[in-house]
């Protein structure tokens, strides 16, 4: 291996590892696009009652593999358009 090679393999190890979510597909009427919901369960701080929370992410599937009900992984990346800062790693579950 030689010194940029090891340099370059540093630097990535610096950076750390690139965002990873799983969620639901609920859209996929746009070209190469999907919209995905990623829910997590949190607890409020005061009255400790157990909240759902949920957020929409903009995700690019350049196969246009996934389909509504799918259950996909998606990593962050570069910002790919307006709305678009995410892509789709694999698609986790199909729907029935």
């Amino acid at each position: 291996m030689s010194e940029h090679q090891e340099t370059q393999a540093d630097a990535a190890r610096e950076r750390g590892t690139r965002k990873v979510l799983r969620g639901t597909v609920i859209g996929t009427a746009m070209a190469k696009t999907i919209v995905v919901r990623v829910e997590h369960v949190t607890r409020h701080p005061l009255y400790k009652k157990t909240l759902r929370m949920r957020r929409k992410f903009y995700a690019h599937d350049e196969a246009e593999q996934a389909k509504v009900g799918d259950k996909v992984e998606i990593m962050g990346t570069r910002p790919l358009s307006k709305l678009k800062r995410w892509r789709l790693v694999k698609v986790l579950e199909a729907s029935a």
